[in-house]
C-alpha cells in the first residue's frame, strides 16, 4: 500500500470492528491488541508508517481464548461453564466480549466466527481531526422548547491552539446558530447547546401506528484556522420517552410502561436476534425486508436481545424511518460474568462507544443491562451455595450498576436504563439491585415460557405489567428446509431434525402441544407426514401466541386480583439465524410463518378479543388509537358443516376510549348455543368483528368452542384459486367447498407475502393478495401454488 507519510502530522489505523482476539502488526512491529468484538479500535501509527506498508492481523481462536481466560480465573467459578449438550456448543463464552450466541444457543448453531467484521481504514491529518460527533435532542419542560446537545471530539495535533467557528443549521426549523471555539492541543471535547427557533412548530417522531416519523436535516460546519473546513450532516428527530413506574389503584407494586411524547403506548412486537450467523451475509435488503415485515404485522417495537450484537447503523436508521421502538440490551445474556479489571475496562470502553454511536436514534427508547442475568442469579440457575451469594451479587452490582450504568448515565441522560430483563425495576433497586423474585408480576417486566401446560388456557399466563419474552416453537416451511437437506432428512425424527433442534425435548413439546387440540398427521407417506407435521407445528405456534398475546392486550386497562395494567407484549422471537425449528415468526431468509400473519391481526390498532371464563363468552374491545371510537360488535355463529352463518347478532353502539381495553359483550355459552338453533360446542365456531357506520373496522376474530380435533361436521375442503395480476401484486380469488380452518396458501420459494394467511374460511369465496419481493409471473405462481387446510392433514 503506497503512502506518502511525510505529508502528515498524525496517522491512525482504525478498526470499526474486529472479531475478536488479535495482535496487530504494521511492518512486523506490534501496534496493538484487540479482545472486544463490540469496540472500535484506533492505533497511532505515525512513527511506524512508511511509504510502503504491510498490515498483519494474527487471530487467536475465540474458543481457546475463552477457555484460557476461564482457566486463569482461579478464585472462583463464573458459571455456566458450558451450554447444554443439546446445543452442541462451545464453552466459557462469558469470558470473551464476543457475540454470545456464536458459541451456540437453543435456536442456533455454534459458529464462533473470527475476522474483520466492520470497516478498516487509515486516517491521516494535519492541524486537527474530528474523531466523532454525537447529539441528543432535549425537551426543556420549563420553557417548553427543544434544544440539541452536540458533543464533538477533536484530536488537535497543531502545537498552537486552533480557533474557528461552528455553524449549526436546521433549515426546515429556521434554525441557524454560530459559535466561536478555540481548541487547545491534544484530545479536546466541544459541547454545544443549540436552541430551536421557538416560533416554528417542531413535528415529533412517533412510533409506527401513532403518527409520523418526522425528522429534520441538520448540518454542522467547523470553519477552523488554516482553511480547515469539516462538515457533517445528520438526521435529527424530536421525541421524549419516559418509563413510568408509579402506584396503581387497587394493586400493590408499581406500573411499568412507556410514554412517548407524553402519550402512554402499549409496546407490540417481538425480540430481534442477529439476522445471520455470519454478519457479512446481512445485506441492506435483508435488514429492510425483516424490519418492514415487523411493521407490516402492526408491530411498533423490537427488543435487540443481549446475546447477539449491537446492530449496524443501518438497522437503527431503518427503525427510525419505520417507527420501530427499540429496547436495547447490552450484550450480556444467560450467564454470570467476571469482574477483573481488564474485563471491566473493556466493557466500559465498549459501552461508552456504543452509547456515543447510538444515542441520537429516536427509535432506541431504553437501555437494558443484560438478558436474564438477574433472574439467573436470584433464581439460582447455577446451584450457587448460599454462602457464596454475597460474592456473586457483588460482582453483579459491580458490572451492571457501578460500571455499565455509570457509563450510560454519563453518556446519555435522555432515556431510561434498567439493569436487566426481566427485572422489577425500582423494586429491584430497592432490594439492592437484585430482587428475590425478578418475575414478580407487580413490578417491571417478565419472561414467560411453559411447554407442558395447555397454551389455550389463558388463566396460566402472567397478568404482568409488561411481558418482554414469551413464545412457542415451530418448524420452518419445507421449502426453507429443502435448501439444506436431502431426502433422508425429511422426517420429524431424522438425524437432521434432531441435529437442528437445539432446545431440549423441543420436537416432543411441539407435538405434545399440537396433540392437545388437533389430530396429529395420519399419512403413511413419510414426506407427506413431514410436510403435514411442519404445517401443524406452525398452526399450533400461531394459535398459542395469539391466545397469549390477546390476553396481554385485553389486560391493559384492568386490575384483577391485584394484577394487570399490562402495557407491552414482545414475543420471542422475530427472526432466525439458520434453517431450523425455533420460536421465530420469520424464517431464515424472511418467509412469513403462520404466526407472523396472525400477528397482523392480534397487533391490530383496534381489535375485538374473545375468551371464555366459567362457561361465559366475553369479548373485549382493545384500542391503541389516540381518539375514542364509536363502534358496534357483530357476533356470528357458524356450523362446521355449512358456509352459511347459522345466526348473527349486532350489538348497540358503544365507545372505546383512546388506549383502552373494555368489556363490550358477554353471554353464557349455553344461551348462545340455544339461540343459534341448538348448536353444540363441537358443531359450531364463533366469529366476531367491530364496525363503524356499517363498515368493518380491523380484523375479524374467532373463538373455538371446542378443540378442532373434537369438531363435528368438519368436511374436507376443496379450495381452488384463480390468480390474476394487478399491477405489482397478484390477486388469488379463492373458492372453497366447505368451511376450512387454518387455510395456508403457499407459493414455494417465490419470495413474497400474502395479505392474509392461516385464516378461517367460513364463506364460499375470498380474495387474497400476494405481494412479491422480486419480479415474478402469474404462470410461476400457478406452478408453485399449493393450499392446505386443517382437514388435508388427516
Amino acid at each position: 500500500m503506497p503512502f506518502n507519510h511525510s505529508k502528515w502530522q498524525k496517522v491512525n489505523l482504525i478498526f470499526e470492528g474486529i472479531d475478536t482476539v488479535t495482535k496487530i502488526l504494521l511492518n512486523n512491529v506490534t501496534v496493538g491488541k484487540t479482545d472486544n468484538m463490540f469496540s472500535r479500535y484506533s492505533f497511532d501509527i505515525t512513527t511506524m508508517v512508511r511509504d510502503v506498508n504491510f498490515i498483519e492481523l494474527r487471530f487467536q481462536s475465540a474458543v481457546l481464548y475463552a477457555a484460557q481466560q476461564s482457566e486463569a480465573h482461579t478464585g472462583y467459578q463464573v458459571p455456566p461453564n458450558c451450554p447444554p449438550l443439546v446445543q452442541k456448543g462451545e464453552c466459557h463464552v462469558n469470558f470473551i466480549r464476543k457475540e454470545q450466541c456464536s458459541f451456540s444457543w437453543d435456536w442456533g448453531p455454534s459458529f464462533p466466527t473470527q475476522g474483520i467484521w466492520k470497516d478498516v481504514r487509515i486516517e491521516a491529518y494535519n492541524i486537527c481531526h474530528l474523531n466523532y460527533f454525537t447529539f441528543s435532542p432535549i425537551y426543556d419542560n420549563s420553557t417548553q422548547e427543544w434544544n440539541i446537545e452536540i458533543e464533538s471530539s477533536f484530536d488537535v495535533v497543531s502545537s498552537k491552539p486552533v480557533g474557528g467557528q461552528v455553524v449549526v443549521a436546521i433549515p426546515k426549523l429556521q434554525t441557524q446558530q454560530t459559535y466561536s471555539i478555540e481548541l487547545q492541543p491534544g484530545e479536546r471535547i466541544v459541547e454545544l447547546l443549540v436552541k430551536i427557533n421557538k416560533n416554528i412548530s417542531v413535528e415529533n417522531w412517533w412510533p409506527h401506528g401513532h403518527g409520523n416519523q418526522a425528522g429534520y436535516n441538520m448540518t454542522i460546519l467547523f470553519k477552523l484556522d488554516g482553511d480547515l473546513n469539516i462538515e457533517k450532516s445528520a438526521k435529527v428527530y424530536f421525541r421524549t420517552v419516559e418509563l413510568i413506574e408509579e402506584p396503581i389503584e387497587g394493586s400493590s407494586g408499581l406500573s411499568f410502561y412507556f410514554k412517548i411524547n407524553g402519550f402512554p403506548i402499549f409496546l407490540k412486537g417481538s425480540n430481534w436476534i442477529p439476522a445471520d450467523s455470519f454478519q457479512d451475509r446481512v445485506t441492506s435488503d435483508l435488514l429492510r425486508l425483516l424490519l418492514q415485515s415487523a411493521v407490516d404485522a402492526n408491530m411498533n417495537a423490537l427488543r435487540v436481545w443481549g446475546g447477539g450484537i449491537y446492530e449496524q447503523d443501518e438497522f437503527y436508521e431503518l427503525c427510525d424511518q419505520l417507527g420501530i421502538m427499540i429496547w436495547q440490551d447490552f450484550m450480556f445474556a444467560c450467564a454470570l460474568y467476571p469482574t477483573d479489571r481488564s474485563f471491566m475496562d473493556s466493557v466500559s470502553a465498549e459501552v461508552a462507544y456504543q452509547i456515543r454511536r447510538l444515542k441520537s436514534h429516536p427509535s432506541i427508547i431504553i437501555w437494558s443491562g443484560n438478558n436474564e442475568n438477574e433472574a439467573a442469579l436470584m433464581m439460582n440457575w447455577y446451584d450457587i451455595p448460599p454462602s457464596d451469594y454475597p460474592m456473586y451479587i457483588n460482582d453483579y452490582v459491580m458490572l451492571y450498576v457501578k460500571n455499565i450504568r455509570e457509563v450510560v448515565l454519563a453518556g446519555d441522560s435522555t432515556r431510561p436504563f434498567i439493569t436487566s430483563s426481566p427485572t422489577n425495576g425500582v423494586e429491584s433497586i430497592a432490594e439492592g439491585w437484585v430482587s428475590h423474585n425478578p418475575y414478580d408480576t407487580h413490578f417491571g417486566d417478565v419472561h414467560y415460557y411453559s411447554y407442558s401446560s395447555d397454551c389455550w388456557n389463558w388463566k396460566l399466563f402472567p397478568k404482568a405489567r409488561f411481558v418482554s419474552e414469551y413464545g412457542y416453537q415451530s418448524w420452518p416451511s419445507f421449502n426453507t428446509l429443502e435448501k439444506v437437506s436431502s431426502k433422508a432428512d425429511w422426517s420429524f425424527r431424522s438425524k437432521f431434525s434432531l441435529h437442528r433442534q437445539h432446545h431440549a425435548r423441543g420436537n416432543t413439546e411441539m407435538l405434545y402441544q399440537a396433540d392437545l387440540h388437533f389430530k396429529l398427521p395420519q399419512s403413511t407417506d413419510p414426506l407427506r407426514a413431514f410436510r403435514d407435521t411442519i404445517y401443524l407445528t406452525q398452526v399450533t405456534q400461531a394459535q398459542c401466541v395469539k391466545i397469549e398475546t390477546e390476553f396481554y392486550r385485553r389486560s391493559r386497562s384492568e386490575i384483577v386480583n391485584g394484577e394487570g395494567h399490562t402495557m407491552g407484549a414482545l414475543y420471542w422471537q422475530l427472526n432466525d439465524v439458520w434453517q431450523a425449528p425455533s420460536w421465530s415468526s420469520l424464517e431464515y431468509g424472511g418467509k412469513w410463518k403462520m404466526l407472523h400473519y396472525f400477528a397482523q391481526h392480534f397487533f391490530a390498532a383496534l381489535l375485538p378479543v374473545g375468551f371464555e371464563d366459567h362457561d361465559v363468552f366475553y369479548v373485549y374491545g382493545v384500542s391503541d388509537l389516540h381518539s375514542e371510537c364509536r363502534v358496534t360488535l357483530t357476533v356470528r355463529v357458524h356450523t362446521w358443516s355449512s358456509l352459511e352463518p347459522l345466526c348473527s347478532h349486532v350489538t348497540g353502539h358503544f365507545v372505546i376510549n383512546s388506549g383502552e381495553a373494555i368489556l363490550i359483550y358477554k353471554e353464557p355459552v349455553p344461551s348462545l348455543l340455544r339461540r343459534c338453533w341448538n348448536c353444540t360446542r363441537q358443531s359450531c365456531v364463533v366469529s366476531f368483528y367491530l364496525s363503524a357506520d356499517s363498515k368493518p373496522l380491523g380484523p375479524t376474530n374467532y373463538h373455538f368452542l371446542s378443540s378442532p380435533k373434537e369438531a363435528v361436521g368438519l368436511q374436507k375442503a376443496h379450495i381452488t384459486a384463480l390468480i390474476s395480476q394487478q399491477g405489482d401484486t397478484f390477486a388469488f380469488d379463492l373458492e372453497t367447498s366447505a368451511v376450512a380452518p387454518f387455510v395456508w396458501l403457499d407459493v414455494g420459494s417465490i419470495p413474497g407475502r400474502f395479505s392474509d394467511n392461516g385464516f378461517l374460511m367460513t364463506e364460499k369465496t375470498r380474495t387474497i393478495l400476494f405481494y412479491p419481493w422480486e419480479p415474478t409471473s402469474k404462470s410461476k405462481l400457478e406452478q408453485s401454488f399449493h393450499v392446505t387446510s386443517l382437514t388435508n392433514i388427516y
